[in-house]
């Protein structure tokens, strides 16, 4: 009898742990869906303030025969600048990294683009790299980030070609929906695809990547877990050819939102209807977040010009082919007659 009641307590024990586990994942859920129905884009943009230090916190400097870089951290954001000697084009690149990720992806192609006549501003959104955090991570959604990519297009002289990067890729869409249509140039690196990010393929995919990602990342409400170890990075971002070691990447790498990804679905987003913005869009042959396939349909969605890296994974600006590919987007920049 004794055993008996001891089968029976460890099986309500187990129970109710379930059914606490299961009742807070409801409960996140909830929240979640809650938090971006309520977000008004339009109303976030109008309020938006940076809530950063408004003096020099960082600053240094560099330069080469052909370029300057400048990297400072002010009024809470960190920002890298490399100006060419040579100036062949007027018209400076914003580039907005994505999720986990900071200003300091893009140094590579910034130096290439730089020799060919390009200034390029790559910025890091709060609580990324060297940005210090404004709001709680698990609470920043895209249309709170987007309010500080408008700052940046702002801070130039004139209107400049917008870089994204996978999320920054969705920001830059949202920015053409939201902001305005009006830009020299969009480029979209490796970006989310158009229409919606959560889908029964897409959850699979994370799951052959790290198969306890999903339950993790809800009960952490953080989505680090599929990049918190240098094999899990290494697997979701780049391929063994990379410029990057596994360690390099994980040790750069910071924590994001989930939110964003809720976000980037309906009801709370649609693509617009129609793009006046000229677009390229760039995908990995062996992304294995976002299968070319799905962005082949994006990039035909928005009429967008198309191109495939054989062989890149996700971060296609960290490959062994990243100066093949930053001179295709030179020459198609080249190609748009951008002053």
């Amino acid at each position: 009898m004794s055993k008996l009641r001891k089968s029976g307590k460890g099986k309500f024990g187990l129970g109710l742990g379930l059914g606490a586990t299961l009742g807070y994942l409801a409960y996140q859920q909830a929240w979640a869906i809650a938090r971006v129905a309520w977000a008004d884009v339009q109303q976030t943009l109008t309020t938006h303030r940076n809530q950063g230090q408004p003096w020099r916190a960082y600053e240094s400097g560099s330069e080469t025969e052909t370029y300057t870089v400048r990297h400072t951290v002010e009024d809470g954001i960190e920002r890298v600048v490399y100006t060419p000697k040579q100036r062949r084009f007027e018209t400076p690149i914003v580039m907005q990294h994505g999720m986990w990720h900071g200003a300091w992806c893009w140094a590579g192609w910034q130096a290439l683009l730089a020799e060919w006549g390009w200034e390029s501003h790559a910025h890091s959104l709060p609580g990324h790299a060297g940005s210090p955090v404004q709001r709680p991570i698990a609470r920043c959604t895209l249309d709170y980030y987007l309010g500080f990519l408008k700052d940046e297009v702002l801070r130039q002289p004139r209107r400049p070609i917008l870089m994204g990067h996978s999320m920054g890729g969705a920001l830059t869409q949202w920015y053409l929906k939201y902001v305005g249509d009006d830009l020299p140039a969009a480029v979209l690196v490796g970006p989310w695809v158009s229409h919606q990010m959560i889908t029964v393929g897409s959850l699979l995919s994370l799951s052959r990547l790290q198969p306890t990602f999903v339950l993790e990342a809800f009960l952490s409400w953080d989505s680090t877990p599929l990049v918190n170890t240098p094999e899990r990075a290494a697997r979701a971002f780049i391929s063994p050819n990379a410029i990057i070691t596994p360690e390099a990447l994980h040790a750069k790498l910071g924590p994001e939102s989930i939110l964003v990804l809720y976000q980037h679905n309906p009801p709370f987003w649609y693509p617009p209807a129609r793009v006046q913005t000229p677009l390229l869009w760039i995908a990995g042959g062996a992304d294995t977040l976002l299968p070319e396939p799905l962005e082949r349909r994006s990039a035909a969605y928005y009429h967008a010009d198309y191109i495939v890296v054989p062989g890149a994974g996700h971060d296609i600006m960290l490959e062994d082919t990243y100066k093949e590919t930053a001179r295709t987007i030179h020459e198609w920049l080249v190609k748009q007659n951008i002053p």
